[in-house]
């Protein structure tokens, strides 16, 4: 990678990868996009104007800034996609199927994230393999298979060199959530700082893999960068840093805030999508194809959240 576009640039990950990108391969080397503009990241390097179901404006940024690389975020996460589904079908998959073209219209590297939302309720629920029975019932988990599958063809049909990794719930203190499942186990670190107290739209006992941005971004660049001739899967790889349900967080905040309050109020719609995902995930395939090892646990990635939580609300608040 030399030269890259990433779309969906405002997102939760996008937001946070283009400056780790830009602090690797330089400033002018990473050029971000998104439907919007908004102060911040756009002002801190080359940014694009992009609609990706666009797919002339999409060929047109990419050729002109000439680019080796497209980073494609751009999507409609699981929550907000159960209240559009039609809408998430034409950006997640529409979207998806006019990055891959211009990749293989200029000969382009190609990264794009799946999720856990790409198993359904008949997958195994411990230990999930890397190749295992997928029959999500969410229109997000069916717009991540069916990209899983179109990367995969793309690499097979037409030489496109796909990437791509299985996100569990991702957590972090920079990008508010988007409208996840997961976003529970963001939301929970702000609440403990303000009020000392969270209420859970998530039950007790649910058990969902997460891991920490910093982990997460540092898989992108590890994948993107690795040999291709030791990738037997190249998409989809799983990868997990921690399994835990809302009172594992709980527990893990009173190490530091004891008198920290956990309650449940149930959302039945996000509930149903937590349950059809799996407890925990194998991602010894990551491991032995490309490396992959996750720095932060459950503690560790608490203790960095709930001071930098806690930084940028006293920032906020002068």
């Amino acid at each position: 990678m030399k030269k890259i576009l990433v779309t969906g640039a405002l997102g939760q990950i996008g937001s946070e990868l283009v400056t780790k990108l830009r602090e690797i391969y330089g400033t002018s080397n990473v050029i971000g996009s998104d439907i919007r503009k908004i102060d911040g990241i756009d002002d801190e390097g080359p940014f694009e104007i992009i609609d990706v179901t666009d797919a002339d404006r999409l060929y047109d940024v990419a050729k002109e800034h000439k680019v080796d690389t497209i980073m494609h975020l751009a999507a409609l996460l699981s929550a907000t996609a159960e209240k559009a589904p039609k809408k998430a079908w034409d950006i997640n998959m529409g979207g998806l199927v006019n990055a891959l073209e211009v990749a293989r219209e200029l000969d382009l590297q190609f990264f794009t994230p799946s999720s856990i939302g790409a198993f359904g309720p008949s997958t195994p629920k411990d230990n999930t393999p890397q190749d295992t029975l997928q029959r999500p019932t969410t229109m997000y988990g069916v717009n991540k298979v069916s990209g899983e599958l179109l990367c995969d063809y793309y690499f097979q049909r037409f030489g496109v060199d796909t990437r791509g990794v299985r996100y569990p719930g991702l957590i972090s203190y920079v990008a508010p959530p988007g409208g996840g499942t997961t976003d529970y186990a963001v939301e929970i670190y702000y609440e403990a700082v303000k009020n000392k107290a969270y209420t859970s739209y998530i039950g007790e006992g649910t058990y969902m893999d997460m891991m920490f941005m910093p982990d997460a971004l540092n898989a992108i660049v590890q994948l993107m960068e690795a040999d291709p001739s030791k990738l037997e899967h190249r998409n989809a790889f799983n990868i997990t840093a921690i399994s835990a349900a809302p009172e594992d967080f709980a527990k893990a905040i009173k190490k530091h805030i004891p008198d920290f309050k956990l309650s449940y109020d149930v959302d039945p719609v996000r509930q149903k999508i937590a349950d059809s995902w799996p407890n925990s995930i194998d991602s010894s395939s990551a491991a032995k194809e490309w490396g992959f090892k996750a720095e932060y646990d459950l503690d560790k990635m608490t203790k960095v959240m709930l001071e930098k939580v806690e930084e940028k609300l006293a920032l906020k608040n002068m």
